[in-house]
């Protein structure tokens, strides 16, 4: 069974659509594609909007929580299909997470793309004696090179953080479709 990300994603779903489709707030499905324990009602809810079993839902997201503190020791007293599955979870869980934080970075690239410019156009108003947006321009320039260096991330992606966006991110991290 699949997460609530993946099921999501799977269907080419924002965060909001979802919201709106279960009936729960955005920032409910946020916390929960996050790795919150989710409450029975909003598993039902979920469940019902994807027509798949709540049970099996429930335990996804118990084996999920499992596989993320799984170590290779205890592995080993799986089965074979058992150990490979644990794997691929795993591997689904960090390609999310790591889209997470790309989607982040996006965001606060974007937010300099705004404020700086801004900032500049207040400097010049004020007349070119000082122009003190230089230090604001390189101290938040640093610190988003090294959020981006953080990620080892420079390239785009198609559709900026949509839910298909999300998807492809996952997929290319992955490498392999998202099942």
């Amino acid at each position: 069974m699949a997460s609530i990300q993946k099921l999501r994603l799977q269907r080419g779903w924002s965060q909001q659509q979802l919201a709106g489709a279960s009936g729960l707030s955005t920032r409910t499905i946020q916390r929960l594609e996050a790795g919150a324990a989710p409450s029975v009602e909003s598993l039902k809810s979920i469940a019902a909007v994807f027509e798949v079993d709540f049970q099996s839902l429930k335990e996804n997201d118990m084996r999920q929580t499992a596989n993320l503190g799984a170590t290779s020791s205890s592995a080993i007293d799986l089965s074979d299909d058992a150990r490979a599955q644990a794997q691929l979870e795993r591997e689904e869980v960090q390609a999310f997470q790591y889209v997470r934080k790309l989607k982040g970075l996006y965001r606060h690239a974007a937010q300099y793309a705004v404020v700086i410019p801004l900032l500049w156009a207040i400097n010049l108003w004020q007349g070119i004696d000082y122009l003190w947006a230089v230090w604001p321009t390189l101290g938040w320039g640093i610190g988003l090179a090294a959020h981006a260096l953080s990620l080892r991330v420079f390239g785009g992606g198609s559709r900026i953080l949509g839910p298909q966006w999300e998807r492809e991110q996952v997929e290319r991290r992955l490498g392999r479709p998202l099942s």
